[in-house]
């Protein structure tokens, strides 16, 4: 019995630069054709070699799309070493809008991979803990990254004024803007701005974009703004998400109203 997925067609898809976009009518659609090409493509890395690494994005935007891909078949996960992109300075691994509690309960938990490597956010050493995670990524060349799009168009943890698109680190410690956190907040992470940490660890722009494929995934109307300045704005670290129009491995999976400007 094969156990390849097949993808979910699109209402509509097309290219913004080098970045193939499809739109679907719901989110429901748009996690199941995401979670199909990001299966695919780690099917594909599993045929040709031992393991396959595989970056993860934590946010309310991804669960629907982890809780299909880990629920369908045909990938043996105890070959996957996973990472995780992002984690709040500071941050207990068992606060309850900890990054490192959101995989294990959504992801490491259910499909028991070979390893997940998470960052230690409250590391006695931040800048030690940048170094270590960075190593760690150095020797597992990345096959696929899994990201979303922030409401001020950052991807991971780099927002506008902290982004870099030449980034010489794999790995650093930012501070978060205002519209960042406040979307933490809007989500239900945190009851209020001021309890939000204000410094994160982040994988940088170049870290995320050195996967061999990437897949984003936008649902919701509050994410339109960036989407319309991530497709046909400047490609600019004004919005971060811009240079994902130059990335040709990447895709990108929206719903009708993530795509609602575009």
């Amino acid at each position: 019995m094969s156990t390849s997925v097949e993808p979910v067609k699109p209402m509509r898809e097309f290219k913004a630069g080098a970045l193939a976009v499809r739109i679907h009518e719901s989110s429901e659609l748009m996690a199941r054709d995401a979670a199909a090409t990001a299966h695919a493509h780690v099917r594909e890395a599993l045929s040709r070699q031992k393991t396959a690494a595989v970056i993860l994005a934590s946010a309310s935007s991804q669960v629907r799309f982890l809780e299909v891909l880990v629920g369908l078949p045909g990938i043996d996960w105890s070959r996957l070493v996973l990472f995780h992109m992002d984690e709040y300075l500071g941050m207990s691994a068992d606060h309850p809008a900890s990054f490192r509690r959101f995989m294990r309960e959504r992801v490491e938990a259910i499909v028991h991979p070979g390893a997940f490597h998470y960052i230690d956010g409250d590391a006695s050493e931040p800048l030690k803990e940048c170094g270590r995670y960075a190593r760690l990524l150095g020797t597992h060349p990345i096959d696929l990254c899994c990201l979303g799009i922030g409401e001020n168009g950052h991807i991971a943890f780099n927002d506008p004024p902290v982004a870099d698109f030449a980034d010489p680190s794999l790995v650093k410690l930012v501070k978060l803007d205002e519209v960042c956190r406040q979307q933490q907040v809007g989500e239900g992470c945190f009851p209020t701005l001021a309890a939000v940490p204000q410094y994160a660890f982040t994988l940088t722009i170049p870290a995320l974009c050195s996967a061999r494929k990437m897949v984003c995934v936008v649902p919701e109307k509050r994410k339109a703004q960036a989407v319309r300045g991530a497709l046909s704005g400047p490609v600019t670290t004004v919005c971060p998400a811009s240079i994902l129009r130059e990335q040709g491995h990447c895709a990108l999976f929206l719903d009708e109203d993530s795509a609602s400007l575009v």
